[in-house]
Order: C-alpha cells, then sequence, then structure tokens
C-alpha cells in the first residue's frame, strides 16, 4: 500500500458488486495545525481528482467524495505562497508550483494513503518521510475499522543528516533515508528491490518507533496496513 502503483481508474459511477450497492466515499479534512495548510491531493493513474488544494486555516475542514475503485492520497503543504494565478511554492509537500496539484508532492511528507471499494485499504506512510503528524479515523463502517496515524512529532528527534530545514532556520520536515542517500538498501531498489532483500535499517526504526501503526519503509505491510467497509473517514493533521 506504501506504493503509489496499484492504483485504479475512476468511475463516478455507483459500482453493483454481489447484489450490493456500493456508494462513494467521503473523506473529511481537518486541520488541526496551528497554521494554515494547504492539502495536497493526488488521484492513482490519472483518473478525475476530487480536490484542487483549497487552503485550510487552523480548525478548518473541508468534504471531498470519491467514487468506488478510487485509490489516491492527501498530504500537508506547509508554509506555501501563491499568486492570483495560483502559481507558487511551497516549504513542505510542493506540488510542481501549482495550488492545484499535477503530480505527487515533493518529499518529505506524510501520507494518508487510500484504495476505497467493497472493502477499503488504508495507511499512513513515512516512505517519503515526514512533515507533520497525520491521523485516519473510520466514520461508521464494519470490519477492523482502525484509527491509524502518526501523532509523534517526529521534527524534534529528525537526525541531523535528514533534517529539512525552513526559512526561519527551524525543523520544517524530516527526510527518509532514500531521499538523503539514494541507497538501494534504504530505497528498496536494485539488489534490494523485494521483502527479502529490503529490511528496516537504522533510520526507519527511528520513525517505527515513534509512529508504530505507520509505514516506515516500503516492505513495512505487516503492521501497517488498514481495512474498512462501507465507511467515510476523516483525516486529521496534527491531531491532538
Amino acid at each position: 500500500m506504501a506504493t503509489f502503483s496499484c492504483f485504479h481508474i475512476l468511475f463516478f459511477v455507483f459500482i453493483i458488486t454481489s447484489g450490493v450497492a456500493v456508494s462513494a466515499t467521503e473523506f473529511t479534512l481537518q486541520n488541526s495545525c496551528p497554521y494554515t495548510i494547504w492539502p495536497g491531493i493526488l488521484t492513482g493513474n490519472g483518473g478525475n481528482p476530487i480536490g484542487e488544494g483549497t487552503p485550510l486555516n487552523t480548525g478548518d475542514s473541508v468534504q471531498l467524495r470519491a467514487p468506488p475503485g478510487w485509490s489516491g492520497r492527501f498530504w500537508a503543504r506547509t508554509g506555501c505562497t501563491f499568486d492570483a494565478s495560483g502559481h507558487g511554492n511551497c516549504v513542505t509537500g510542493d506540488c510542481g508550483g501549482v495550488q492545484k496539484c499535477t503530480g505527487t508532492g515533493a518529499p518529505p511528507v506524510t501520507l494518508a494513503e487510500f484504495t476505497v471499494g467493497d472493502k477499503d485499504f488504508y495507511d499512513v506512510s513515512l516512505v517519503d518521510g515526514y512533515n507533520v503528524k497525520l491521523g485516519i479515523k473510520p466514520q461508521g463502517g464494519f470490519g477492523d475499522c482502525k484509527y491509524a496515524g502518526c501523532v509523534a512529532d517526529l521534527n524534534t528527534n529528525c537526525p541531523n543528516e535528514l533534517r529539512v530545514m525552513d526559512p526561519h532556520n527551524n525543523v520544517a520536515a524530516c527526510k527518509s533515508a532514500c531521499a538523503a542517500f539514494n541507497k538501494e538498501e534504504y530505497c528498496c531498489s536494485g539488489a534490494h528491490a523485494t521483502p527479502q532483500t529490503c529490511s528496516p535499517t537504522n533510520y526507519s526504526v527511528i520513525f517505527k518507533k515513534a509512529c508504530p501503526d505507520a509505514y516506515s519503509y516500503a516492505y513495512d505491510d505487516e503492521t501497517s496496513t488498514f481495512t474498512c467497509a462501507g465507511a467515510n473517514y476523516l483525516i486529521t493533521f496534527c491531531p491532538t
């Protein structure tokens, strides 16, 4: 679930499966950070987008609806400045220099990832690093439907070699070891491209210890993927 290759094509219709109507899923994005964020929203496989990156001030929220079969990811962009035409940049999570995302957010970012359908799969991923706390809370639904999140402030204990600083010389984000060093053993690539050959590293262990329910590296599946059926989801940036 931590990779983005399995996303499906979208259809804005109801899907009838085994005689049961599967309806759209509602996502509520809530900003509990003490500053404005610009949600980053990316739909898989070039499907129709479900949001436009509207800024959320502290305490604000927005509701988005996704059709059955939707796959995508959400993240917080911080320290953004855009002009009247919607062009600009963000300190973290920048999305191609535009307010409305046209590509994957620039790491490091904390990700909420989903594939929704008869059975939803969701996770919080630190594979692309970390910028803000993030939580996923299913609302309604049936099955396991557990809270998933990373509610620790990883920026406070980010190793020096992974730190991303903001213009005020504060730690704005924490890189993944893959982004920092571009080595196969950190990126789960090349000779380390399988679950058998890619193991936790000293850096991913730091992430996992802080956030046990989040993906800390690409094959961290056993304790990091969650399922639910028939739910809507509250995604909170900077949950308390």
